[in-house]
């Protein structure tokens, strides 16, 4: 009995070992996606000054912090 169960916890931890990214990562990669997105609807409009604040600085930097987000899911790792 307590053979099998050494063995199923040997094969969970190369199932685990197996992926690149963990549960977090995946996570992480979301909240990025969605921040982007984000920035990319606060840039987007017909109505209004197309050099508001809005359009020329607060969408670019939320791109750029939802691209940083990515990067930083990407190198992320659970120790």
């Amino acid at each position: 009995m307590k053979n099998k169960n050494l063995k199923s916890v040997a094969t969970e931890e190369k199932k685990q070992a197996d992926l690149i990214f963990n549960k977090e990562n995946y996570v992480l990669i979301a909240i990025s996606m969605v921040v982007v997105i984000l920035g990319f609807v606060l840039m987007s409009g017909k109505s209004g000054d197309i050099y508001d604040f809005r359009r020329t600085t607060l969408a670019p930097i939320t791109v750029i912090l939802g691209f940083g987000i990515g990067i930083a899911a990407i190198f992320y790792r659970k120790k």
